[in-house]
């Protein structure tokens, strides 16, 4: 059944159960079973072989053990403790007692939040972690709730980091441009003068940005952000009482020490970013062996040892802070032990997206959804937008936007400059616009558990209250896509992309405000 039609029924079960149960790792367990299943034709003992290799194969390969996702799974240990070191210390209420006397809008909160999201470019992983740790706090006070702070920290992860030649996407889609030019004999631009050029072609990028502004403006929730967001104003509840699975939120556990002050939740945060930007760059040089640009030092970076490097440093300046505090202050043991348990829930998560991911490697979902585009016989006008369309489905239903560009992008170089080398650029923009978008929207996409546990939200209700966003934003880029598929004029195609996103939120606003007074 591997690169076959049948292959997509795992992942389609397994999507429909948490959309249908809103149980995340009942489906995600269920799609592995389901999956290796298909892999051994049904024969059980075997495909139970084939679920404890996947869970052996996280932190043991060929031997050896998985240093990098080990390293991210203690990174998210790291930062659980240095959260529940800020919430103990005060510094996470003295911090929203700072901004409240600056910040005294529920606007205002939520623009700063998509202004971090701008700030702190580096790297998806570390966005989607570090952004809710700083900005929390203020929307908490504001009553934005988490589902929408998830919203804000996912919209401005991904989409930033891809739009961005000085991060770790940026860096590694030059690098996988770099190679592909080189075999296809394209000299006419740099890799890195491409990806630039490409930023404008970028169209779901774009508008999820654009969006998370309008939105954080002018209040705008549809769909169940509505819900959420009304139950946070009007009573206070920043999450849905229905719901205990909710990693990263420690208001009821600690009592924040009095003399808690701003810097105690500033500076190990800055000392987060700082070490592990100098990680990324000291792994990247090392990596090419000191022959490194700024830019090849990012392509070559290790990640996940960097994250750990700047979660470490940052746990031992958040537990200085904490020991030179006056009496009472609380136990430290108690800090360690509760700051793991609330990264539990990403944690058991994160480990089945990652079994889910390796299965559905195994069943060959990108080939053969990629051999479908490789074998089609179209007008080229309308390359952009299928590309868009069928790498959305991949990343969607593997839950990888990396993995989704490495099959990808070769691909479109290899049609692009056998049919019509103009449409280039917006071809392989439209492979990294569809990989986000599928990215955003996945269930069991990384970027997606980790900006759900960042903003203490649960994950399911940050999937959901995302959705109506991410598919409004798609639906305007893939007629973008359209747009330069048939005129191959970038700003032409940005502008009713723009005019487009405009007019939809005019058009749900009337539609709310209706609503509204007939209620």
């Amino acid at each position: 059944m591997e690169g076959t039609i049948y292959s997509l029924i795992p992942a389609v079960i397994m999507l429909i159960l948490v959309l249908v149960t809103r149980k995340v790792l009942l489906s995600l367990g269920t799609g592995i079973i389901v999956g290796a299943l298909f892999i051994h034709d049904f024969n059980i003992v075997e495909s139970l072989k084939e679920v404890w290799l996947v869970f052996y194969g996280i932190f043991v390969v060929d031997g050896s053990p998985n240093w990098g996702n080990i390293l991210l799974l203690v990174f998210l240990f790291l930062l659980g403790i240095m959260t529940a070191f800020l919430q103990a210390s005060g510094g996470s209420r003295a911090f929203g007692e700072w901004m409240m006397k600056r910040v005294k809008t529920r606007a205002g909160a939520q623009i700063m939040t998509g202004i971090l999201g701008i700030i702190i470019f580096i790297d998806d992983y570390f966005s989607s972690l570090s952004i809710g740790q700083i900005a929390r706090p203020l929307t908490d006070r504001h009553r934005v709730s988490r589902a929408k702070l998830a919203y804000f920290i996912d919209s401005m992860a991904a989409p930033v980091t891809v739009l961005s030649p000085i991060s770790s996407w940026g860096a590694y889609i030059i690098g996988i441009l770099g190679g592909l030019f080189a075999a296809n004999g394209i000299t006419s631009m740099q890799p890195i003068e491409a990806f630039i050029m490409m930023i404008p072609h970028n169209f779901y990028a774009i508008i999820a940005v654009l969006l998370v502004f309008i939105v954080a403006i002018f209040n705008f929730n549809i769909g169940p952000m509505r819900t959420h967001e009304d139950r946070a104003v009007q009573t206070g509840e920043l999450l849905d009482p229905k719901q205990n699975n909710v990693p990263g939120d420690l208001s009821d556990v600690f009592e924040p020490n009095k003399n808690g002050r701003v810097y105690h939740l500033i500076v190990p945060i800055i000392m987060l970013f700082v070490a592990t930007i100098v990680a990324m760059l000291v792994t990247g040089i090392q990596a090419t062996e000191g022959k490194a640009s700024i830019i090849t030092a990012f392509a070559n970076t290790n990640v996940n040892l960097s994250l750990f490097i700047g979660g470490f440093m940052a746990v031992l300046t958040s537990a200085i802070f904490h020991f030179s505090q006056k009496q009472p202050r609380e136990n430290v043991g108690k800090i360690f032990v509760e700051g793991l348990k609330t990264m539990l829930p990403a944690i058991n998560i994160l480990l089945l997206a990652w079994m889910v991911g390796s299965v559905i490697s195994t069943l060959k979902i990108g080939a053969y959804l990629a051999e479908i585009v490789n074998n089609a016989s179209i007008n080229v006008s309308f390359i952009p937008i299928i590309f868009f369309a069928v790498t959305l489905l991949m990343s969607l239903a593997t839950g990888t936007s990396w993995g989704t560009f490495g099959m990808m992008l070769p691909i479109g170089v290899e049609i692009m400059m056998h049919t019509d080398s103009q449409l280039l650029l917006p071809a392989l923009a439209a492979i990294l616009s569809g990989s986000v978008f599928g990215d955003h929207c996945s269930p069991i996409s990384d970027t997606t558990i980790l900006s759900a546990t960042g903003a203490g939200s649960n994950h399911m209700d940050h999937v959901l209250t995302q959705l109506p966003y991410a598919i409004m934003s798609a639906i305007i880029a893939a007629i973008g896509f359209l747009v330069i598929g048939f005129t191959n004029q970038v700003v032409l195609a940005l502008f009713v992309s723009v005019v487009l996103l405009a007019a939809a939120v005019f058009v749900q606003h009337l539609l709310i405000a209706k609503k509204t007074s007939v209620n």
